[in-house]
């Protein structure tokens, strides 16, 4: 028996959310109010078939917003979990995201895209959001992200437990693993699996942004 226990911790990104000029809002709406598209739900339908085939998970942990949920809880139907919400999975607050109440569907929905399409650019040419207003830092990410995973590793030793949230908090969380000066160093793909070693103050990057099980998805 090992003395130090091994937990193995599956961070995994939210099925794809995109909205198109037939997505239903309701007042303010923004992206956080969207639950997964129909290429999300293939996406999830296709990762929870894959930890169900070739991962015992102990548990499934998701950020408090919809779309996470919904990509949760197709793992948890695959693999027969309940899905526990921890709010400390949640995406990096980048500001203000709600919209005037009177944009219409296909107006919101460009806009809410567009907003997408700024932030990523930003990440991808800077490497951090410190450039948006309000941003929140990278570093209090990491510790919610830190202290939310510390104990579920206490509660699951020796056991494979996953966590969906979002590319932003995951590539803050994982920057400090790989020692990278980025906090954001990698495009996550919706629904792509990057898995963390833990044992004792030991962490290991396993697996990044694995998305093998897209392959063949519609």
């Amino acid at each position: 028996m090992r003395a130090v226990p091994r937990t193995i911790v599956h961070l995994i990104r939210h099925g794809d959310a995109l909205p198109d000029e037939s997505t239903a809002f309701s007042g303010t709406a923004g992206y956080d109010d969207l639950g997964l598209s129909t290429i999300g739900q293939h996406q999830a339908r296709a990762v929870g078939a894959r930890l169900a085939r070739a991962t015992k998970l102990a548990a499934i942990f998701s950020s408090p917003t919809r779309r996470a949920i919904e990509t949760a809880q197709a793992v948890g139907d695959a693999c027969d979990l309940d899905v526990s919400i921890d709010a400390r999975f949640r995406e990096m607050n980048l500001g203000d995201e709600s919209l005037p109440a009177d944009l219409g569907g296909p107006e919101r929905a460009a806009a809410i895209r567009e907003r997408l399409a700024m932030l990523a650019e930003v990440a991808q040419r800077d490497g951090s959001w410190a450039a948006v207003p309000d941003a929140e830092r990278a570093a209090d990410v990491r510790v919610r992200f830190a202290s939310a995973i510390d104990e579920i590793v206490d509660a699951y030793p020796d056991a494979h437990v996953a966590i969906f949230s979002h590319a932003g908090s995951i590539n803050a969380y994982l920057a400090e693993i790989v020692g990278t000066s980025r906090d954001f160093f990698f495009p996550a793909g919706n629904t792509s699996l990057s898995s963390v070693r833990i044992a004792g103050s030991r962490r290991l990057l396993l697996r990044l942004n694995d998305t093998a099980h897209l392959e063949n998805a519609p």
